[in-house]
Formats: structure tokens, C-alpha cells, sequence
């Protein structure tokens, strides 16, 4: 009986059972039995499987009542429980009491010393024990110990010595090292190390696949842990939720949501009760796919098989809902969390408030609930105060976002990056450059690092008003504090200088890209292809549109508009004799659809296939799209009969 119970219930009936089979001085006795120190022993042993300390020393105390002197097993079982709780000061009493009996202390007092000191996280002490009487249990406490500590050659130097003390590894040594090797990222050694378990006839246990399969799974390695998992079936050993939990995380990272349920099935087949873990696993998979409809019957799921969903779950679902911007069904969650007693976080409030701070007209109902944050306890992080300071700055209300700074500040609540670019941008679209300049060098001297985002909006901001000298000290700055300028950066310089005719400082600008590394973007190129043709050059616009046509950029809607307006200019001043009045020197974009002739998006095709340029569905796409939006169907339509004609079919979309 003591040896089969499974459960602190179990456990605390059979010692009832036994103490009342104990007390034979009982009136309602119906026993004459006493407990011999082999019972007392197994009953010691049995309770501390589940750490009953309490129970443990009623025990100890009873054995003492009956006149009965204490072993060394019962001495060791004492100390052993202490010393996984890391209760040094009752160990000692203890060692004290096996001297004072006249016993010795052996290996197995020495090996729960040695865990004891390593749960206090004392590696030093556990060493000094260790030095003293040893076997494969000591052994794998202090490795693991080094390993936990990130000493994974201390670890190592260990296992490899533990052959000189004629101690072999156990599959808890193995699968120790294996997990830390994981963990630092060191794959091909564990993996090395598992051959070498399996060389020697050490048997892996599930534990040890599910470390190999949880590594296999943050590599996206699936194929390969998959594999692993039917080895796992092959050996007849039975996975855990733990295996199973890993591999169907893996699946629902990399957006193979059927694939994880697949893994699901077989889980239950195998009469492995799902937990809130794999559920969690399977929304968020579901909502990083924007399928949360699917996520919500999962929690019906959960809910129907008697799991109580936790505040991951909830956190899953209002973040899923509030990415799709289903407020209503976000805040219909977060009563339902109130409801089951599951108390909401900083996260759970942090997409509540991100997504109303979004919609303009809510951005004030987001500070109220930010202002309601106090009364429940909960501390607004960087994430609630840079949405409601994005928020109003997009309302132009900088006075607002500049107080929710300094409040932000005042609650020890350290911005981060994002909120200094907010910031900086909402001042700069105000004109408030001088402002925008002192909060950077503010926020600087606070230990708040800027980005290259946060130059390149205020070099955004000068070229727009043309201080090319002010713009360019900024970019040196940038550069001499080590931030590598990105293609956002290069293009606002090209942008301005093509705005002024200043072509050889375009030109130079795309020499530096090119040597920094830098390549350009779908802006860049439009900019570019803006710029040439501005400047007459449009021959140079469509060089410009085949390189980015060969460096598998897509030409974009935009970028098609640009080219339409320089081809409906040119054509007009060569027509400029019959168009007398009419100012031909520039067309808005914003017009051009409405002015394009079916003859200019012959020249477009002409020109794009002289520059090596095809026209394809897309480029007859863009342009249908144009026209469409201006309500010019029939001009539409005989584009659709041109493409025909060319043998291409026009897509659905079209």
C-alpha cells in the first residue's frame, strides 16, 4: 500500500491508515500492530516523494516515541527531502544527529548534500562536498548545477571525468548536458552526444527526445523532429504532453496550422490529454494567421473538456480580435476574464488601448482606460503610453502626448525607441524641428538609445524644407555614432535633390548607396524614375525602370502613374501648337488617369519593351486600375482587348 500511492491524498489516507494500525492503546483499535524502522522507513521515503516535510517530521518524531534508533536510511531520507527544498540549517541538524548516533555518513548523504547546496545555487560548496564520496547521482547534481549557472565546460570537464571514478552516465546526465547544449545554441554537439548515448547502450527516455525535439522545432527543423517523434512510438516509450506541446508549437509558428492538428489527433489517440498549454499554442497559431474565429471555437473547446483557459489564453484571443480590429469582441474577452476570475495584465491592456488609440475617435475613451489602470493595480507599460502618445500626435494635440511623456517619466516607466519616434515625428509634421532636436538629445542623456528610424525622420523633415546643410550635419552625426543608413534615409536626399534639379547630388547620393551596400527600394526607384524624367531625361527613366524590373522590385500602381504623367507631358508639348493656353509644364498625379489616352499607354508599352521590359499582367493591371478608379471603363476595356491580343488573360482582380 505505502509503496503504490500517487497523489499528497493518497499519501496522507495510508499514513491515517497506519498510525491508527500503530496505536494499539486505541479504545477503537480492532489492530495489534506495531511499525518496525523498515516501515517507518518506506513510509519516509514514500512522503517524500512528495516533499510532505511536515509529515515527514511527525514521522521522524513517532519513530522516537517508540523507542526505535534511527538508521542511516532514515537519517538520509530526512536530509535528501531538505535538501531538494534547500534547507541547509535543518541538514545540519540532522548530519549532527547520524554522528551523534555513531553512524557515518555515506554516499547517499553525500549526494543530497550535493544537491542541497546546488539548489541554494552554492556550486562552490557542492564542489567541496563533492570531493569527498561520489557516484553517478552526485555527478549529474553538479553538472546540472554548471549547467544551470551557464558553466557548460565546467559541466563538461566533469562528465568526461566521471569514467576515472568508475561512474557511468545516467540517461538524467545525458539529457542534462543535451538540454544546455540546446539552450546555448551549441545543436551539432548535442546532437553528438545523443549518438554517443545511444554507442554506449544508454537508452534515451522521453525526456531526452522532447529536448531534441523542441530544438528541432526552434530551428525549423519539423521534418526532422518529426522524425524523432516516431522514434520515440518505435522504442514503444510513450510521449508526453511536452513532446507532443513542442512539436505542435513548431507547426503553428511556421503557419502549418493543419499540420499541427494533425499532431493533435495523433496526441489524443494516443490518450494524451491536451493541457492550456497546447490550446494556447493552437490560437495564437490561428491568430498570427488572422484566423481568430477559429481561435474563439477553440476556447469554446477548452472550455467544454473542463480546462479553465489562463491569462495567456485570454491575452491570445484580445490581441487576435484587436488585430482585426473586433474591439467589440476584444472587450466582450476581457469581461469574460473578469467573469472566471482571471485578473487582466499590462498586455491585455496594452492591445485594448493600441487598438482604440488607432481609430482617431476613440483615442480619448484609450486615456480613460489607461487613467482607470491605477484603481486595479496595474502599472501602464512603454507600449499603453507610446500608442496613446502616437495616438494624439496623430490629432496633432502635442501638448497631450509631451504630458503623457512627462507622466510617463514621472511613473519610472522608461521609453523606448518607438516612443521617441513617435514623438519626434508628431513634432516634426508640426514644424517643431528645434523641439524635436532638443527632446533626441533629452531622451539621449536618459539612457534612451535612437534608431536609425529616429534620424531619418528628422533628415526627412529638413530636406522637406530643404536645409540640405542641416540634414546632412545630422547624417554625419548618425554615422559617426555608428548607425548605418538605410535605404529610407538615402531616398528622402534623392527625393529632395530631384525636387530642386540638383541631379549631380542625386547622382552622388546613389554612389553612396551602392557603396555602403545599400539597395533600393520600390520609393527609390520611383523616385528615381520621378526624377530623370523631371529632368528631361526620360530615356534614363526607363534605364532606371528595367533595372528594377531585373532586381525583382515590382513596378507598384504609383510607379506606372509616374511614367503616364512624364509620357502625357511629353506628348502634350510636342502638341503644345494645338493646346494654346494650356500650362503643359506639369500634370498632377492626382490627374493623370483622368487625362490618359489610350495612345500614351501604347508609347508606355513601346518604351518598356525597347528598354527590355515586357509588359505583363500587372503592368496592363496597373493601368486598368487607373482608369477604372476614374470611372473610364470603355478606355479600361480596350486595354483588356490589347493584352488579349498579346496573349496574356487577364487575371480575376482585373
Amino acid at each position: 500500500m505505502v509503496k503504490s500511492y500517487e497523489s499528497t491524498e493518497d499519501a496522507q489516507f495510508a499514513l491515517n491508515v497506519l498510525r491508527r494500525m500503530n496505536n494499539s492503546n486505541a479504545e477503537d483499535s480492532k489492530f495489534k500492530f506495531k511499525l518496525s524502522l523498515r516501515s517507518y522507513n518506506m513510509l519516509l521515503m514514500s512522503l517524500a516523494r512528495f516533499l510532505m516535510i511536515d509529515e515527514m517530521k511527525s514521522v521522524y518524531a513517532e519513530i522516537l516515541d517508540d523507542k526505535i534508533p534511527p538508521n542511516i536510511y532514515t537519517f538520509n531520507t530526512m536530509i535528501n527531502a531538505y535538501c531538494k527544498l534547500g534547507d541547509l540549517v535543518q541538514v545540519e541538524l540532522y548530519l549532527s544527529k547520524i554522528l551523534q548516533a555513531g553512524l557515518r555518513l555515506d554516499v547517499h548523504t553525500y549526494t543530497s548534500l550535493i544537491l542541497g547546496h546546488c539548489r541554494i545555487n552554492d556550486a562552490d560548496s557542492a564542489f567541496r562536498v563533492f570531493g569527498c564520496r561520489r557516484n553517478e547521482v552526485s555527478y549529474t547534481n553538479l553538472i546540472h548545477r554548471f549547467c544551470e549557472a551557464g558553466k557548460i565546460d565546467e559541466a563538461l570537464k566533469l562528465f568526461y571525468h566521471m569514467g576515472e571514478d568508475d561512474c557511468h552516465p545516467t540517461v538524467r546526465t545525458y539529457t542534462v548536458l543535451i538540454y544546455v547544449l540546446c539552450r546555448s545554441g551549441m545543436k551539432m554537439e548535442a546532437l553528438n552526444l545523443f549518438k554517443e548515448m545511444m554507442d554506449k547502450g544508454c537508452e534515451p527516455n522521453v525526456h531526452t527526445y522532447t529536448v531534441l525535439i523542441d530544438s528541432m522545432c526552434n530551428d525549423n527543423k519539423l521534418d526532422e523532429a518529426k522524425k524523432m517523434l516516431n522514434a520515440i512510438t518505435l522504442k514503444w516509450l510513450v510521449p508526453s504532453v511536452v513532446t507532443y506541446n513542442a512539436l505542435i508549437d513548431g507547426y503553428c509558428k511556421e503557419g502549418m496550422i493543419d499540420v499541427a492538428f494533425e499532431v493533435l489527433d495523433a496526441m489524443e489517440l494516443n490518450n494524451c490529454r491536451p493541457n492550456i498549454r497546447t490550446y494556447n499554442e493552437l490560437i495564437c497559431g490561428f491568430c498570427k494567421a488572422r484566423k481568430v474565429h477559429k481561435a474563439m471555437a477553440l476556447l469554446s473547446k477548452m472550455l467544454d473538456e473542463g480546462l479553465s483557459p489562463s491569462l495567456m489564453t485570454y491575452n491570445l484571443l484580445i490581441h487576435g480580435q484587436c488585430k482585426e480590429g473586433h474591439l467589440d469582441s476584444a472587450f466582450r474577452l476581457l469581461n469574460l476574464m473578469n467573469d472566471n476570475g482571471v485578473v487582466p495584465d499590462q498586455w491585455t491592456y496594452s492591445a485594448l488601448i493600441s487598438t482604440l488609440c488607432k481609430k482617431k475617435r476613440r483615442v480619448y475613451e484609450a486615456h480613460g482606460l489607461l487613467d482607470s489602470l491605477k484603481e486595479k493595480g496595474i502599472r501602464p507599460n512603454e507600449v499603453i503610453y507610446t500608442a496613446l502618445i502616437d495616438g494624439y500626435c496623430k490629432l496633432e494635440k502635442i501638448d497631450v502626448s509631451h504630458s503623457l511623456l512627462e507622466r510617463m517619466l514621472a511613473e519610472n516607466c522608461i521609453p523606448n525607441s518607438w516612443t521617441l519616434n513617435v514623438l519626434i515625428e508628431g513634432l516634426c509634421k508640426g514644424n517643431n524641428m528645434h523641439e524635436a532636436s532638443q527632446l533626441l538629445e533629452r531622451m539621449v542623456n536618459r539612457g534612451v538609445k535612437p534608431t536609425v528610424v529616429t534620424y531619418s525622420i528628422l533628415i526627412e523633415q529638413m530636406l522637406k524644407e530643404y536645409a540640405f546643410d542641416d540634414a546632412q550635419k545630422v547624417f554625419d552625426q548618425m554615422v559617426s555614432l555608428g548607425y548605418k543608413p538605410d535605404v529610407c534615409t538615402y531616398t528622402s536626399f534623392l527625393l529632395a535633390y530631384y525636387n530642386r534639379d540638383m541631379l549631380t547630388k542625386a547622382e552622388d547620393v546613389m554612389t553612396k548607396m551602392n557603396e555602403d551596400g545599400v539597395h533600393p527600394d520600390l520609393m527609390t526607384y520611383t523616385v528615381l524614375i520621378d526624377g530623370y524624367a523631371r529632368g528631361g531625361f526620360i530615356n534614363q527613366a526607363f534605364d532606371i525602370f528595367k533595372c528594377m524590373v531585373d532586381a525583382g522590385c515590382d513596378p507598384s500602381h504609383y510607379t506606372y502613374s509616374v511614367l503616364i504623367k512624364h509620357l502625357s507631358k511629353e506628348k502634350w508639348l510636342m502638341e503644345s501648337t494645338t493646346r494654346t493656353g494650356e500650362n503643359v509644364t506639369s500634370i498632377n498625379i492626382a490627374d493623370v488617369w483622368k487625362i490618359m489616352e489610350f495612345d500614351t499607354a501604347l508609347v508606355l508599352f513601346d518604351k518598356m519593351i525597347e528598354h527590355g521590359c515586357t509588359p505583363n499582367v500587372n503592368t496592363y493591371g496597373a493601368l486598368t486600375t487607373g482608369l477604372c478608379i476614374e470611372g473610364r471603363f470603355e478606355e479600361a476595356w480596350r486595354l483588356v482587348d490589347h493584352m488579349k491580343k498579346r496573349g496574356l488573360s487577364p487575371t480575376e482582380d482585373m
